[in-house]
């Protein structure tokens, strides 16, 4: 690869570069509804009025996902701002390989229908059950299954992990009224027999990320392949009874369910069966992926691993090789800003807490698990609780070891992740996320007062919002929704408004000015942070948006 350039007319500044993602952190637009115009953030607010600022976009085309409508998230920001440049992401990537045909053509969608017509065994289908087009799409779902049925499937079991995070939290009873007529219209001909297996709230089963609580595997491990969990005669059925047993419930939290037919389990996975885990993101697949391909893990007690031909729909780690099998080939992400400084021999220090690690880590250097030659990796390990009883997490912990690589000396780019305000934000619990963005605040004011005393620049932004929309709002009007009662309606998913970003030169020698950028995004930050460090960002990078020198 080409190597960066110095700038000759601003060698970078005396201490380090710094940037802060503060996670889910955006720029709401109505104050009801905006926790973080809510908390108290008097280091936010004095870098608005005294930082160079702007606002950057961080959904739909400006991360590569298919539509402005589609939110963005985590592993397509921290994509975007470690590459600075702009690929087309899973949900676009996923469906037109499905529009196109192209995926049903691959040597893998061949093997999985050809396994179970040859053994007139069970194909099994495992994923997020929504729309919501950040994990999972339930088109996908249904256009495969229909093409399975032409295929000659004749036995097909479906486990639904319930989302209320990308979607409204309490809305899966519509997701389960269209899937119920899907089903009834491709059984009508008495020629296959497609249903409802096993499933479960995803912050309850499966979908857990980072090592953080593998109980939720195990729990979603007895549900789909062993078949053990309450009982119900539909899925309709165990939702409404789990929301009768306590009411208030988040889809997300739902307990796990196994459907039975005649006092039997309809579909528990078992020796000769095909499995497709229908997820295109990477970081909430991996763990269900390493118990269905390990031939041996430590983290639960398995039992015997079924004989099955596992697929996932996109390849979850390409340093790892995981999953062996996958339907759908990742964007290809190369030349990130973290190689770009390892070979100019930038020393980088990447650091946050568990639940966002692995995002300020190998998302951000382009879905790659490896180090760089001149990177150092710091993990604190989150809490294992409800996000909403401890909003502070563990940003204390973070600030303190960035405080020390400031004033260390060694590194001259430091990356850090606050994930207070996406994990705390999907609670929808107001006063836990007002808790948390204050607490991000207050960790980037000392973050502040340290870059002064060495003479270091802060880049300061966000993957994506959350907590700055916490109530659904009317589609038309802009206005908070309310219930008879007078009620707001809580909103746990992403939202589509734009995030802050702030570049403070704490030398006080007023080298930087803002740029004019046509439509700036976060894929530009990365050709900021390179600017700022003293080099001539990759002329295919998107600009930087400021200017120096």
């Amino acid at each position: 690869m080409e190597q960066l350039k110095k700038n000759e007319a601003f060698g970078g500044p005396e201490g380090p570069v710094v940037l802060v993602i503060m996670d889910g952190v955006g720029i709401g637009k109505n104050p009801e509804s905006d926790c973080v115009a809510l908390a108290n953030t008097p280091n936010l607010d004095w870098l608005k009025e005294n930082a160079v600022y702007t606002e950057l976009a961080a959904h739909g085309v400006a991360v590569g996902l298919p539509d402005d409508g589609d939110m963005g998230n985590s592993e397509v920001g921290h994509n975007a701002i470690g590459c600075g440049r702009v690929f087309a992401q899973g949900a676009a990537l996923v469906g037109d390989a499905i529009r196109t045909g192209s995926m049903y053509e691959g040597d893998v969608w061949k093997e999985v229908i050809a396994n179970v017509n040859d053994k007139e065994s069970t194909l099994h289908f495992i994923g997020l059950f929504s729309d919501g087009n950040v994990h999972s799409n339930i088109n996908h779902l249904e256009a495969m299954l229909r093409k399975a049925k032409e295929r000659g499937v004749k036995k097909v079991r479906v486990h639904p992990l319930i989302d209320g995070r990308d979607v409204p939290p309490t809305s899966v009873l519509e997701y389960v009224e269209r899937f119920d007529k899907f089903l009834a219209e491709i059984n009508a001909d008495g020629s296959v027999d497609y249903c409802v297996a096993s499933g479960g709230g995803r912050m309850n089963i499966t979908m857990d990320r980072y090592d953080a609580d593998w109980s939720m595997v195990e729990r979603g491990w007895k549900a789909h392949v062993k078949a053990e969990a309450t009982p119900f005669a539909s899925m309709k059925e165990a939702i409404e009874q789990f929301r009768l047993n306590k009411p208030g419930i988040l889809d997300q939290d739902l307990p796990a369910f196994v459907i039975e037919r005649d006092g039997k389990p309809v579909g528990p996975i078992v020796d000769g069966d095909s499995v497709i885990f229908f997820n295109f993101r990477g970081d909430r697949s991996l763990e269900i992926t390493k118990a269905f391909e390990a031939d041996e893990i430590s983290e639960f007690d398995r039992g015997p691993k079924p004989d099955v031909v596992y697929a996932g729909m996109m390849q979850y780690d390409g340093d790892l090789g995981v999953p062996e099998k996958y339907l759908v080939t990742p964007p290809a992400i190369d030349r990130t800003m973290s190689e770009y400084l390892s070979n100019a021999g930038v020393k980088q220090f990447a650091i946050s807490e568990t639940q966002k690690f692995g995002h300020v880590t190998y998302f951000f250097n382009g879905n790659n698990s490896g180090k760089f030659e001149t990177e150092t990796w710091k993990e604190i390990p989150s809490d294992v609780c409800p996000f909403e009883d401890a909003p502070r997490m563990k940003a204390d912990e973070v600030t303190e070891e960035v405080l020390k690589a400031i004033e260390s000396g060694e590194y001259k780019f430091i990356r850090l992740n606050y994930p207070n305000g996406d994990m705390v934000g999907h609670t929808g619990d107001f006063e836990a996320v007002k808790i948390s963005v204050q607490a991000v605040d207050e960790g980037l004011g000392r973050i502040l007062e340290a870059l002064k005393a060495k003479n270091g620049i802060l880049v300061c932004s966000a993957d994506h919002g959350n907590s700055d929309d916490m109530c659904e709002l009317d589609k038309k009007t802009g206005e908070v929704k309310h219930d008879a009662s007078g009620k707001t309606f809580p909103k746990t998913s992403h939202s589509l408004n734009p995030v802050p970003a702030y570049v403070y030169d704490a030398s006080g020698a007023s080298k930087v000015r803002k740029a004019d950028v046509e439509k700036p995004g976060i894929a530009n930050l990365a050709a900021t942070c390179i600017t700022l460090l003293g080099y001539v960002p990759p002329a295919d990078y998107t600009p930087s948006i400021v200017e120096v020198g």
